[in-house]
């Protein structure tokens, strides 16, 4: 939702270092907030179990179990992710906010049933206590909560208040765990417990901040879904984009790198760290993206578009529209180049200093670190370049990459643990990005190209009809809640009949 951009570009226009940094801040924990945190709280408990004198072994299952948790959640939310925010942005351009918490309530809902279904059934057979299967899938399904409450989370304008949230939630989770330490009692159950502290205290402060910027609640709770039979494609691209990023991570479980810690707990420590590390190299572009693009991007995109709707003439629609052209190709080159710095760093900084903190790092290890750090830079600016595509509804564009994407880095890396040959892991995820990007950049060059045939001629002369398999399920799902509904008012009315005989009888 680009009207993140208008607060942060009033943050921008104040001049200093310090507001500059308060600017960056507040607008990297709004867009990667949740990474920064899911990345703090593996680490955090990590060196919490270490100091708490944890055996290798439950180190190991325990980290296990907090990466397939994460894993499990963001695998779910993807498929959601796109398709509830162009939801709830169309329902606040329509100034329908009341709209806006029900289908929190729906996508959370619907999002919670497919976790426990997926995940409570490997929970069953994975081989862990029944009290760490039940820890497990309790987090996982914390986390779907708060990142489904992020896509809200963009509309609201109180940084502030979100940056206290993370911190304080952060702060708890750390806090309680090494008071336990501190007691004496430290395990997988306590930590899994802490963890689910830090982010639920996150997920009921979040929530509060929600129903503060949007107090009414009216209308069905699952008419979100008609959004996926509108957009199959939209919904399609987030769920490739979790494919492509985690499945080459998820394929090294099977692969000869893999580690049995317990039952189905598998892990790959020679491709985990490196990858956790080379993942933290597209996080400046992340935040980039936001500040960079969106918010100098959008008023020319929005002056553009509004040419239209508010029938300028010829010539000035023309003007504002290679204005904005000229302006994206700018933002894109910096953000490029942004990136390539930082990746190049990464590169070559990264090993010596890996080594140095972390000692004893295979030479495998580092390859492979090389390698996805290369891919990670990729899919950040192709995965800018995918976002750009969204702006302007061509999801068509964005569905042909973000598919290529997923079906070469996960056939290519398939093919790599088939294959045997550990010298080159990761590079089926850089290939994955490197198709992703070209994909996107020629298909971004070529739509842009044709905007106004796009913007006039395709659209639609008739309304489209409210039919498809999802909005089915959805009118199944308003006649299922409206019986409970009504069994729900009977019997609050019968208790107050009851009452009132009683009240009648004492008199």
């Amino acid at each position: 939702m680009a009207g993140i951009g208008f607060s942060l570009k009033k943050l921008f226009r104040k001049k200093g270092i310090l507001n500059l940094c308060k600017a960056y801040g507040y607008s990297g924990i709004v867009t990667i907030g949740p990474m920064i945190l899911g990345v703090c709280l593996l680490v955090g408990m990590a060196f919490v179990a270490r100091m708490g004198g944890m055996s290798d072994h439950d180190r190991e299952l325990l980290n296990c179990m907090l990466t397939y948790s994460l894993l499990v959640a963001l695998f779910v939310t993807n498929w959601f992710n796109m398709v509830v925010t162009r939801h709830v942005s169309d329902m606040i351009f329509e100034n329908h906010e009341e709209k806006v918490m029900p289908s929190f309530f729906g996508a959370v809902a619907a999002e919670l049933v497919i976790c426990f279904l997926m995940y409570g059934i490997f929970l069953l057979f994975a081989g862990a206590k029944a009290s760490q299967s039940i820890l497990c899938l309790w987090l996982s399904m914390v986390l779907i909560v708060v990142w489904t409450e992020m896509i809200y989370m963009t509309a609201l304008k109180d940084f502030q208040a979100i940056v206290l949230t993370f911190a304080l939630s952060l702060m708890t989770g750390f806090l309680a765990a090494l008071i336990l330490v501190v007691l004496g009692w430290i395990s997988i159950e306590t930590c899994l417990l802490c963890v689910i502290l830090g982010y639920g205290l996150l997920a009921a402060r979040q929530f509060k901040l929600m129903l503060d910027y949007f107090p009414r609640s009216e209308g069905s709770n699952y008419s979100f879904l008609y959004w996926f039979d509108k957009y199959p494609a939209l919904a399609a691209s987030g769920g490739m984009v979790g494919i492509g990023l985690f499945s080459h991570i998820v394929i090294m479980y099977f692969g000869p790198l893999r580690v049995q810690v317990q039952g189905l707990f598998y892990g790959a420590p020679e491709y985990d760290v490196p990858a956790l590390l080379a993942f933290t190299s597209l996080l400046i572009t992340t935040v980039s993206f936001v500040v960079s693009v969106e918010v100098n991007f959008y008023p020319k995109y929005s002056n553009y578009y509004g040419l239209f709707g508010d029938k300028g003439a010829i010539k000035d629609i023309k003007l504002a529209g290679k204005e904005m052209l000229d302006m994206l190709k700018r933002e894109l080159v910096y953000l490029g180049c942004k990136q390539m710095f930082t990746t190049v760093l990464f590169v070559v900084v990264g090993p010596p200093v890996i080594e140095y903190f972390i000692p004893g790092m295979s030479s495998l290890s580092i390859s492979i670190y090389r390698f996805l750090c290369v891919g990670y830079g990729s899919y950040a600016i192709a995965n800018s370049l995918m976002l750009i595509e969204l702006y302007f509804e061509d999801y068509k564009g964005a569905f042909i990459g973000t598919t290529l994407f997923a079906v070469l880095s996960t056939s290519i890396n398939i093919w790599q643990i088939l294959k045997g040959d550990i010298h080159y892991f990761g590079v089926g995820f850089f290939i994955g990005d490197i198709s992703f990007f070209f994909s996107s950049l020629i298909r971004l060059h070529w739509y842009t190209g044709r905007l106004p045939y796009f913007l006039l001629s395709r659209q639609s002369l008739v309304p489209d009809t409210e039919k498809g398999l999802f909005v089915t399920i959805s009118r199944i799902l308003d006649k299922h809640q409206e019986r409970i509904k009504e069994k729900i008012n009977k019997k609050l009315s019968a208790k107050a009949d009851n009452l009132l005989e009683r009240e009648g009888l004492k008199r």
